[in-house]
C-alpha cells in the first residue's frame, strides 16, 4: 500500500510543515537511503534524470552542490508551462559504482540490468501511489526513452515527488492531458504520462524510510512563501517521532528555487505549430 495502516494506540505524534523546497530536500535524503540506491552505489548504474527534485537527489548522492536551475527540463513558472532549452541545461548525472561517469543516460541504459536505477521526477501523484510526468515532446521525452528499457529488464524506476503535486487520479488526468488535445494553452502544450510500477517517494515515504514513523498528509497550502506547503501528522514511538521531528527541523530554511530565465514558453520555440496539429487532430474525428 502507498500509505501504511493506522498508528497503534499509545504512540506519540508531531505536526510539521514543509515548504516545497524543504520537501525536496527531505525526499532526496530518503531516496539516498533506499536499499535499491545503496546496492546500486556499490556497483551498478544510477541515472538521475533532469528536474528540480532530482537536483536535490544528485546533491545527496554526490555530496556536491548542484546548480539546480541548470538541472531543470520542463518547469511550471511565471504562470506558464515552460521548457528549458538544451543550452541552459546540464547533462543528467550518471553514476557507476557510486562515481560520476562521462556517459549519457542513453548509453547507460544499454547496459541496464535488474540492479540498476533510473530516477525520474514527476508532475503528479495520487493517493494510490501512481505518478505521472508532463512531457512536451511527442516522443514522451526522458520517460519515453527510459521506460521501454527499465520495464522489460526489471530495473528500478524511482520517482521522488512532493505532495504539493497531489491530484485525485493520475490515470484520469492522463486521459485529459495529451499534447494534441489543446486548442489553447498557457505555455507549451504537454501530455501527462503515467509511470507504471515506479517506486514513488513522497514526504510520507521519506519520513518512514528515515525514521520508521508513520506520516499522514493532513493539509496543504499557505501564503508568504508557504504556497504549496504540506502539513504532516507524524506518529510512532517516542524515539521514532523524535527522530522524524529532528530530521524535518534539519531541512527547515531550505531556500526556494528562483525563477529560471531563457525558457521556452511557446510550442513554436520547440519547432512545431501547435494550432496546426490541433486542427489536424480535430479533423480526424
Amino acid at each position: 500500500m502507498f500509505y501504511s495502516g493506522s498508528a497503534a494506540t499509545g504512540q506519540v505524534a508531531a505536526l510539521v510543515v514543509l515548504t516545497p523546497s524543504e520537501s525536496k530536500r527531505l525526499i532526496a535524503r530518503a531516496v539516498a537511503a533506499l536499499p535499491e540506491i545503496k546496492h546500486a552505489l556499490s556497483g551498478g548504474y544510477i541515472v538521475i534524470g533532469s528536474g528540480s527534485t532530482n537536483a536535490y537527489v544528485a546533491e545527496e548522492l554526490t555530496g556536491q552542490t548542484i546548480d539546480k536551475l541548470l538541472y531543470l527540463a520542463g518547469v511550471i513558472t511565471g504562470g506558464q508551462l515552460s521548457v528549458m532549452p538544451l543550452s541552459k541545461r546540464t547533462h543528467p548525472l550518471v553514476l557507476k559504482a557510486g562515481h560520476a561517469v562521462d556517459t549519457s543516460p542513453q548509453q547507460a541504459l544499454k547496459d541496464f540490468g535488474p540492479d540498476d536505477v533510473f530516477i525520474k521526477g514527476a508532475s503528479a501523484v495520487d493517493a494510490q501511489g501512481n505518478a505521472g510526468v508532463l512531457v512536451a515532446s511527442e516522443s514522451a521525452g526522458t520517460i519515453g526513452m527510459a521506460w521501454p528499457v527499465v520495464a522489460p529488464r526489471g530495473s528500478h524506476l524511482i520517482v521522488p515527488v512532493g505532495l504539493e503535486k497531489m491530484v485525485p487520479s493520475v490515470a484520469e488526468a492522463s486521459r485529459h492531458c495529451t499534447i494534441h488535445r489543446f486548442k489553447y494553452s498557457m505555455g507549451v502544450p504537454v501530455a501527462l504520462i503515467p509511470m507504471v510500477n515506479a517506486r514513488v517517494v513522497t514526504e510520507v515515504q521519506a519520513i518512514e524510510v528515515l525514521s520508521g514513523a508513520r506520516a499522514t498528509h493532513v493539509a496543504s497550502g499557505g501564503i508568504g512563501g508557504c504556497e504549496g506547503a504540506v502539513v504532516l501528522s507524524i506518529e510512532g514511538s517516542e524515539a521514532q517521532v523524535e527522530t522524524a521531528f529532528a530530521i524535518v527541523k534539519g531541512v527547515k530554511d531550505e531556500p526556494p528555487l528562483a525563477e529560471p530565465s531563457g525558457r521556452f514558453d511557446r510550442a513554436a520555440e520547440l519547432g512545431y505549430d501547435a494550432a496546426a496539429i490541433w486542427k489536424g487532430w480535430r479533423s480526424s474525428y
